[in-house]
């Protein structure tokens, strides 16, 4: 039990709008997650975002809302920040490999202080800049949330994205400026539009994939 046990109704009601099917035990991690961010936002300023039940919304449903389109069994999220949408989803898919790649030295530590104490156990912390990345082998997906433009996204995974590999990119309204200047060597695979309760405004997933001639 958490201190915002509040939230598990509209959370579940959420979910349920989402068609995501869980169990009681990925919803409390869900709120065990929002109420470690709450405590450690007090003194770290992690996010923006102060009030939990705007957290819910803004952040967790907010990254859960591109869960259907990750069918890959590992993503690397590319300035996980507070762990958004990498925590969420390593939740949702515990048996999925999370990077969670973050430089940000307080931000890293709440990112292995989640991985601790939620047992995320196939997440990984690295705690330095996306673009420097040097994983033991090539990953297949990347995604990133309110990070950088398309162009710079495409950049840092580049290198590290296998032939094929895909980039999804959580965006808001403002993507279709981006989507004329796509990356080197990604191709644009497809965009889908999010649906978020409680949130207004277009939210979208752009997803590039790494070209064979690149």
């Amino acid at each position: 039990m958490t201190d915002l046990e509040y939230l598990r109704p509209p959370l579940l009601t959420a979910l349920h709008q989402m068609q995501l099917a869980v169990d009681e035990q990925r919803v409390t991690l869900w709120l065990e997650y929002l109420a470690l961010l709450e405590r450690w936002n007090r003194t770290y300023n992690l996010t923006a975002v102060r009030d939990p039940a705007e957290m819910l919304t803004r952040h967790l449903l907010d990254s859960l809302a591109m869960a259907a389109h990750w069918t890959e069994s590992e993503i690397a999220d590319m300035g996980a920040g507070a762990g958004l949408p990498g925590v969420p989803l390593a939740i949702l898919y515990p048996e999925r490999h999370v990077v969670l790649i973050e430089s940000n030295g307080k931000k890293a530590r709440f990112l292995r202080e989640a991985k601790r104490v939620l047992k995320l156990d196939a997440v990984e912390v690295v705690e330095q800049r996306a673009e420097a990345y040097v994983p033991l082998r090539p990953l297949v997906a990347a995604t990133a949330r309110a990070v950088a433009p398309i162009a710079a996204l495409g950049g840092w995974c580049h290198d590290w994205l296998v032939e094929g590999g895909r980039l999804l990119a959580m965006k808001g309204p403002g993507y279709r400026d981006e989507l004329g200047a796509l990356p080197t060597g990604f191709e644009l695979d497809s965009v889908a539009q999010l649906s978020v309760p409680g949130l207004d405004g277009e939210r979208v997933l752009v997803v590039l994939r790494k070209s064979s001639a690149s």
